[in-house]
């Protein structure tokens, strides 16, 4: 996604610094976090985290920002997380050493966004706003978390899906800063080594990919660094985790794909993958290391592993790392929420529909799982969930005589003793599924016969279009209304502009992860959870359902507008930190009372801070 923002080497920023000022600077802050630590760890009953930083709090805070400046000068204005740019004042300028390196004008950061979204806007398309942003994030930080924080609506489809699609597929072309690490697969026996190159100590996130399977995209190897730069900047952007405990990291095994190992531009390792027992041993290397560099709490997030591998790798390790698989874990979250809260709509259980996925994937699979288990909690049996979930994989309706084909283990559940139908459209007509989920990136795949029978065969029928990016959506948001007359209850994975049927305008709701993964890593960080549970991600599909108004559900969304995506992400952390502590996984010791509070307490805020140093008196002596 985007951005690879934020995770640049700060070199010069970064370096040991034995100077006694270097040193004295850290003693500053390393006093400035003990003192926030202990405020954090020492909630008393009926506390709020908010209360517990009154004005020492603020004091604190500020001495922090101060001390955090190792730079003067020039070096102070190429450290994207301290520059403000033409933000600085007067008296920064002069006591910082930066008078007269910036033009005389000062600017707040409300003018320097103004600025910025001109710019954004000139350009005639998404690539090259995405560039633009990059280098925003490359030069001042907190100006681009805030412009993004403020304008998400219009900024996330850049920053992210769907123009980091493109952004990975042309990567080695914009490629300008290195951003996150790249860790081969020749470098096994020195993994742990090469994390300690990262320049962040205190790292709480890591979002990693192999890139064999970047969105609908397929093999884009070392390109697919865009994806987890991407995430990250939205676990700071959306869920408020601190930029710089996030780090990205791209796996890099090979690729299969020929087109870039012929690609003079291409970044990674030519040639083809390395898979088997080679692979295995470097996957667990990597996970060992982050645990030893940065602590059993890291959390570990997966995203885009092709099928073979994110099922296993999520088996294998889910139990033994803080760890979670987005695209199967955080898609099932985020398209159950949108079916618990189009239930509103058509009054029934999730127990009463029959549901036709296309595509057997790891979404698709993720999606049926979660859904088992939220109908199992409406009081049916495992069983009766299983036999309301149809699957067409590319070789038509999962059944158990189909001649000729091998299926895989994950698929298995979901095999069904029925006779063979080879399109979606003949298994349509044969169901009559009340809700369909479209998983498999066939741009397509749901054409206006399909449409037109679940128009048929329901007054309000649901229609869930998830894949990435917009030309592998099964269908489009004015084909769903237009070939249902209006009635359907529509989500797209892309951003979808507002349709117009019968004179009136719906507004399709946009299932993106980002509802789901920032709130969920954010809750189970500041929880200090040791395992992510798939009970964690029904309670944030219960939730972030709740938050749908009917309001909401009368424009056609069964998902809150995205310019409230910060609040959900609040909300949902602090119901998962609920959830933990109920079932016993929090670890995070006294249990903060007000949960809401104590995520706050830590959420990152992208306003500049103020620079000047902070100066006090002694008694007996004069200024």
């Amino acid at each position: 996604m985007i951005l690879a923002m934020r995770h640049h080497l700060l070199t010069a920023t970064r370096r040991a610094v034995t100077s006694p000022r270097t040193m004295a600077t850290s003693r500053a802050k390393t006093a400035v976090s003990g003192e926030l630590e202990s405020q954090s760890n020492g909630l008393d009953d009926g506390a709020k985290r908010t209360d517990a930083v009154p004005s020492l709090g603020i004091n604190a805070k500020r001495l922090a920002a101060a001390a955090s400046i190792r730079d003067r000068g020039i070096a102070l204005l190429r450290n994207p997380q301290i520059n403000k740019g033409m933000a600085f004042t007067l008296k920064e300028r002069q006591l910082l050493g930066i008078h007269g390196l910036l033009p005389p004008a000062v600017f707040t950061q409300d003018e320097q966004i103004e600025r910025i979204i001109a710019n954004v806007r000139r350009f005639n398309n998404d690539l090259d706003r995405y560039i633009y942003l990059s280098s925003l994030l490359d030069r001042n930080e907190k100006l681009f978390y805030q412009l993004v924080t403020e304008n998400i609506e219009e900024m996330a489809p850049i920053i992210y899906t769907p123009t980091v699609g493109l952004a990975c597929q042309k990567y080695g072309f914009i490629f300008r800063k290195p951003r996150g690490l790249y860790i081969t697969v020749n470098d096994i026996g020195h993994v742990y080594g090469i994390l300690c190159n990262w320049p962040e100590e205190k790292v709480k996130a890591v979002v990693v990919t192999d890139g064999e399977r970047i969105l609908g995209l397929g093999d884009l190897g070392a390109f697919g660094m865009g994806i987890p730069v991407g995430k990250l900047a939205l676990y700071t952007a959306m869920g408020g985790v601190p930029p710089e405990q996030c780090l990205p990291v791209v796996l890099d095994v090979g690729t299969d794909n020929q087109n870039l190992i012929n690609d003079p531009m291409y970044i990674g390792l030519r040639h083809k993958r390395v898979r088997g027992d080679t692979y295995d041993a470097f996957i667990e290397e990597f996970l060992q290391a982050v645990v030893k560099r940065y602590g059993q709490s890291t959390l570990v997030q997966f995203e885009d592993f092709a099928n073979q591998n994110a099922f296993r790798l999520l088996e294998k390790y889910r139990n033994r790392y803080l760890t979670f698989n987005d695209d199967i874990q955080g898609t099932a979250s985020v398209a159950v929420a949108g079916i618990i809260a189009s239930m509103r709509i058509t009054k029934k259980k999730l127990s009463e529909n029959v549901y036709l996925f296309q595509g057997a994937g790891e979404a698709a699979i993720g999606i049926a799982d979660l859904l088992v288990m939220a109908m199992v909690e409406e009081g049916i049996t495992e069983a009766d969930a299983i036999s309301k979930i149809w699957m067409v994989d590319s070789k038509g309706l999962l059944t158990n005589n189909r001649p000729g084909v091998r299926l895989s283990s994950h698929k298995a559940k979901y095999v069904k003793s029925y006779k063979n139908l080879a399109s979606l459209e003949e298994v349509c007509n044969d169901l009559r599924p009340s809700v369909a989920i479209g998983a498999a990136a066939v741009g397509g795949a749901f054409t206006e016969r399909f449409l037109k029978d679940m128009a048929k065969f329901n007054d309000r029928p649901v229609i869930f279009a998830l894949s990435n990016p917009t030309s592998k959506a099964e269908c489009t948001a004015e084909q769903a209304y237009a070939f249902t007359d209006g009635r359907c209850i529509f989500a797209s994975g892309s951003p979808f502009d507002s349709v117009e049927v019968n004179g009136k305008v719906y507004h399709p709701g946009q299932g993106n992860n980002a509802y789901i993964f920032p709130g969920v890593a954010l809750g189970a960080i500041l929880s200090k959870t040791h395992h992510i549970t798939e009970g964690m991600f029904l309670r944030a599909s219960q939730t972030l359902a709740k938050m749908v108004t009917q309001e909401h559900l009368d424009e056609g969304r069964v998902y809150p507008p995205l310019s409230t995506i910060r609040e959900v992400s609040t909300r949902l952390a602090a119901a998962i930190i609920e959830h933990n502590y109920e079932h016993g996984l929090a670890t995070f010791y006294p249990e903060p009372v007000d949960k809401r509070a104590f995520v706050e307490g830590y959420q990152y805020s992208s306003t500049y801070d103020n620079l000047v140093p902070m100066t006090y008196g002694w008694p007996g002596v004069s200024e």
